[in-house]
Parts: structure tokens; sequence; C-alpha cells
């Protein structure tokens, strides 16, 4: 019953992913060029900060040092530290390159004096080229699919905290597809709010769910999930690759598998598609996977 409440309960989807959008809003340091800082959170739900939460903050601070003609194409990531929410954030910029057709920024992002991420990206004017990509698998569409708070509330081996975890506030509506005994799943997304036009929040957007759901991939083919007692898992890098731009207030797709475990890390491949089939983006992360026995 505790779980259906949660699923049916009405909560202000325009204040959520405000609130989401408020952490794409860094603040520049004052006096000092290229340095921005994102306040500490009055009060936080999770003891990290989520790894989509810095990755899509290190990508605006980058696009905000570099020319408004020139989209980010791709980014490429390493967590080093576990964040704190409730400590500021500080991100430094290093301007490595600038062309006319092409920029690449550095990022370092520190708490507390230590670096815990840095990431790379690189920006792009628009140029025509040739053109092809892979089509999108035969997937159901998201009006068939399962909410995903249903597909979680179904499992038995998840337990009443970590549903309640799941169960807070969501900036995305998320349906969810994952047949049994698959090494592939999919993910179908969309903004559960406008955030309106601007091309830079929407990839922002896109960069903070694609850290959403991509690790458990390489757990599938071992029978394992994130609730599963004793299994330790997190981010150890994260790419990503932008091919055509995307409104994530309109459905598009996640679709995830993995081929390869070992070493305690598990490797993660992801395309993300339009609902039309257009292919908008690519991420692949390797993640730690730590298995602890359990009495």
């Amino acid at each position: 019953m505790a779980r259906a409440r949660a699923i049916n309960a009405k909560v202000s989807a325009e204040a959520v992913v405000q609130d989401v959008a408020r952490l794409f809003t860094l603040e520049p340091v004052p006096g000092v060029e290229d340095e921005f800082v994102f306040p500490a959170l009055a009060t936080t739900a999770r003891d990290r900060i989520f790894g989509g939460q810095v990755i899509a903050q290190a990508m605006i601070a980058a696009a905000r040092t570099v020319e408004t003609d020139k989209a980010v194409h791709s980014l490429h990531a390493y967590f080093l530290r576990g964040g704190d929410e409730t400590k500021p954030l500080h991100f430094r910029v290093h301007r490595d390159f600038d062309g006319r057709s092409f920029a690449n920024r550095r990022v370092v992002v520190r708490q507390d004096g230590k670096v815990i991420f840095n990431l790379t990206a690189s920006f792009q004017r628009p140029t025509p080229g040739l053109a092809h990509q892979v089509p999108m698998p035969d997937l159901l569409p998201p009006e068939a699919c399962v909410d995903f708070l249903e597909t979680i509330a179904a499992d038995p081996s998840v337990s009443e905290e970590a549903f309640d975890h799941m169960a807070r506030r969501r900036a995305f509506e998320l349906r969810n597809h994952r047949p049994a005994g698959a090494t592939q799943h999919y993910q179908w997304f969309r903004v559960a709010a406008p955030i309106g036009d601007d091309p830079l929040i929407h990839r922002a957007f896109l960069a903070f769910a694609s850290d959403m759901g991509l690790l458990s991939s390489a757990m599938l083919p071992h029978g394992l999930n994130w609730s599963t007692p004793g299994l330790f898992s997190t981010s150890l890098d994260h790419a990503m690759w932008f091919h055509d731009d995307i409104r994530v207030d309109e459905w598009f797709v996640y679709v995830m598998d993995s081929d390869w475990s070992g070493g305690s890390r598990g490797l993660n491949r992801g395309s993300i598609y339009h609902r039309d089939g257009t292919l908008i983006a690519s991420a692949v992360q390797e993640g730690l996977l730590r298995l602890v026995p359990q009495d």
C-alpha cells in the first residue's frame, strides 16, 4: 500500500523540473575569468552528488566560455571523488583551443579544495557533410511500456528504503522495458514540464539523464540490480557525443547494453533516439561493480 500511495502521489512537475534547471545556473566568481561556483543545497535527499548533475554543470561551465555559434558535440569525463550536495562546487574552465570550426575546453571541479571531477568538451560550428546512422531497434512505444515506479514497486528485491529513494519527485517521465533475461534494455524519457527553448539547457537535461540507468546494463547479465545487498556501484568515467538537436520535452528513448565486465568494472553503452528514429546522442560509461558476499 505504501508503494501504491507513492506512485499515485501528486507532485508539482513544474517545481521538480525547475529544481533541476536551477542546477545549471552557475555563478561567476567575481573578478576571476572562467571560474564559476554552484552553492550548497539547503537540503539534500542523497548522500552524494548525482553524476549526471556534475556532468551537465561542467558542460554548462565550458559552454559559457565558448562562442555561441559553436555547440557542444562531445564530452569525456572522470569521476574522481564522491561529491557532497551540502557543500559548494567550484568550476575552473581552461581554454585549451579556439579555432574557426572547433573549440576545446577542460573543466576541473573542486570541493573543499580537492578535485572531485574533470571534463573535456569539444564544440563545433554547424557544418554540412556526410551523414549516416544505425537504425533505431524495433522498440515498444512509450505508451506500451510500464511506468518506472510501477516496475520497481513490483520487484520484491527492492527494499522499502530503496523504493522510497526512487519514488521521490522526478524531473522526467520514465517508461521502462526490461525483458527477463535480456542483456539489452531501454527507457523512454520526457521532461515533466516545459523548460523553454535554449538548446544548451535541453542538452544539459539530456546529459543529466544520460547517467540514469546506464550503469545497470552491466548488472543485467549477472542477475543483479542497484538494490542488490552487498553490491557497491558507482560511475568511473563517462563519454557522450551529441549528434543532433534534441528537445527533451518530447519523448526520446535510451537503448542500453553492456558487452563486457571484469576486474570489478563494467562497460556500458547507450544510444539515444528521438521517437522518429533519429539517433541524437551516444554514451559510453565504465563503472565500478564491487560485490561483497553477505552472511
